[in-house]
């Protein structure tokens, strides 16, 4: 299911296309002043959902308490605040203030938004109440938008970026991200909203689950991962252990490393290989099978120590009791070498792995976010397991909330985003995040200092979704050329099911206007998704001629267009 736009709604990158109705107020005394007025603006808006900023002036210095309410009467619903506490009765919305979000009138001034959802029409409200008073006025014209897409397409000539499908790299396994490892399940809907590929959902292909030592606590992601299987689309799942139970260690506990003894190496394989025959019965497949999550750090929580000799001789030795999976080795904390590189020069434990595995956490400083040789010449996937950012945070905690936050959108794009493109470019098959539901990911938590709602998704999760929903498990990554006014894009290419994908990075300040990209033939229809500071996977416009499509390329945006052959 791909998301539609009106013409009337299409927005380009960085402009705002307001629909905005100014109402002069008569307000009691000492609430505030007169002439007050409200601004209601549609930022941006997709099929099935929109994103809007309202703009209170003339409300007087220093007013710490307003309430503004206006009515929906099209089916219109608000999912997501910021910067004020939104509650919605029927058609009747209600906008408060909340002091610790910034929202106490300065010079006058409010502002706030959020984003919502709409069937059949999105009209914008024509009456509000501020403080009791109602309101009413006219409806101001529609100003244009500042950097309007052409209205006539330019001719197609010469190709910007150019696609060549016979030059193939690596088949992708897909995207994804890590349930709570230590804690509660994702929820139906949460699981929904992370795997699915509908409208507001975000495609993921992989999910990471904890391996716990315990087989007691092994039921508690059952259900989620059942979910992941049957509403997903080719979804794996990974299980990566943490440690083993405490008694089969050296320092005889969970926690703080410590190594697994030698002489329970058998019972380690076989306690994996329960794990995953329960979950089978379960009728929840495991895919992969770590043999153990960071197996070069030991923090004061469950982890366990290994070498990469003592890795080569567990699955040289071990690795075919655990049946029904394939087995990982072995998520090093950044990509390390020297933790896999003994079990690929070994034969018999080579053959018994199915993937190489590692972190991102200092893997580009140290050189190693590039093609993994020796990986590569055995054919065993590399899957970057984990990564978690968020230093986003000293701007302020509830900055997560707002999808409009600069500081939020730079590091998604400048640091995730660009890392996903490199280890694509490096041949990589999966780049897995850490917790897909968190305050700083994919989908909010509802952490009340952090300013997310539990389950909705953020502005992380639509920009990851450029990849994840776009490119599935099975495409393949083809090379492309790209010319002088391409320079500043980052892209990367994939064919699978009938389709051409193409993941557009602009991390520069300026639009790439009118990039005419080349597919290896002719195509029946190009469709051109767009995430930014302003739009959540909102469909863009596109003129296709023959085998070549004509898009705009915001600045400081992640776009996928997809070609079908």
């Amino acid at each position: 299911m791909r998301r539609r736009v009106t013409n009337a709604a299409l927005v380009s990158v960085g402009a705002v296309l307001l629909a905005s109705a100014a109402v002069a107020v008569a307000m009691p005394a000492g609430a505030a002043a007169a002439g007050c007025s409200v601004k209601y603006g549609v930022s941006s808006q997709w099929q099935g959902g929109f994103g809007a900023n309202v703009t209170i002036t003339n409300l007087g210095d220093a007013v710490t308490s307003w309430t503004l309410t206006w009515n929906y009467n099209a089916g219109q619903t608000v999912t997501q605040a910021w910067n004020t506490t939104l509650t919605q009765s029927g058609t009747t919305v209600t906008a408060k203030n909340v002091s610790y979000n910034g929202a106490i009138a300065t010079n006058g001034t409010v502002s706030f938004g959020f984003n919502g959802s709409w069937t059949g029409s999105n009209p914008d409200p024509s009456t509000f109440t501020l403080n009791g008073v109602g309101c009413t006025g006219g409806t101001e014209p529609t100003p244009p938008p500042t950097d309007p897409p052409p209205t006539t397409p330019p001719p197609n000539g010469p190709a910007d970026i150019t696609v060549n499908s016979a030059t193939r790299y690596q088949t992708v396994d897909g995207f994804g991200a890590a349930q709570s490892i230590w804690g509660s399940a994702w929820s139906t809907t949460d699981t929904q909203t992370l795997v699915g590929m509908g409208a507001n959902q975000l495609g993921l292909s992989i999910v990471r689950t904890g391996l716990s030592p315990e087989s007691s606590e092994w039921a508690t992601h059952v259900n989620s991962l059942k979910t992941a299987k049957s509403y997903g689309s080719n979804v794996k799942i990974l299980a990566s252990p943490w440690t083993a139970p405490a008694a089969w260690k050296t320092n005889n506990s969970r926690v703080n490393g410590g190594k697994l003894k030698t002489d329970y190496y058998d019972d380690y394989a076989n306690h994996l290989n329960s794990y995953v025959q329960y979950m089978r019965g379960q009728g929840v497949p495991i895919d992969v099978t770590s043999v153990q999550n960071e197996p070069d750090w030991h923090p004061d929580y469950d982890s366990m120590d290994w070498s990469g000799t003592e890795l080569r001789t567990f699955v040289r030795d071990q690795g075919t009791k655990v049946q029904n999976t394939k087995l990982m080795v072995a998520e090093a904390v950044n990509m390390n070498y020297g933790y896999t590189d003994p079990t690929l020069n070994d034969a018999t434990a080579r053959n018994n792995i199915g993937y190489v595995g590692g972190h991102l956490y200092g893997t580009e400083e140290s050189g190693r976010l590039r093609p993994y040789s020796l990986a590569e010449q055995h054919n065993k996937p590399v899957w970057m397991t984990e990564w978690n950012l968020h230093a986003a945070d000293g701007g302020g905690s509830n900055i997560w909330g707002n999808p409009a936050n600069a500081a939020v959108w730079n590091e998604t794009l400048d640091d995730i985003m660009r890392t996903v493109h490199k280890s694509m470019e490096a041949n990589w098959n999966a780049y897995i995040w850490w917790y897909g539901k968190r305050y700083y990911s994919f989908i909010g938590d509802g952490e009340s200092a952090f300013g997310t709602v539990a389950g909705a998704p953020l502005k992380r999760g639509y920009a990851f979704s450029q990849y994840a929903k776009y490119v599935r498990p099975g495409y393949q990554r083809v090379a492309l050329t790209k010319s002088s006014k391409a320079s500043p894009l980052e892209v990367t290419a994939y064919q699978g099911d009938g389709k051409i994908t193409l993941v557009i990075l602009n991390r520069s300040n300026s639009a790439v206007n009118n990039a005419v990209i080349q597919a290896p033939q002719n195509v029946s229809r190009a469709e051109h998704y767009l995430t930014s500071q302003n739009a959540n996977a909102a469909s863009q416009p596109t003129s296709v001629n023959g085998g070549q499509a004509t898009i705009n390329v915001g600045a400081r945006s992640i776009s996928t267009l997809v070609f079908t052959l």
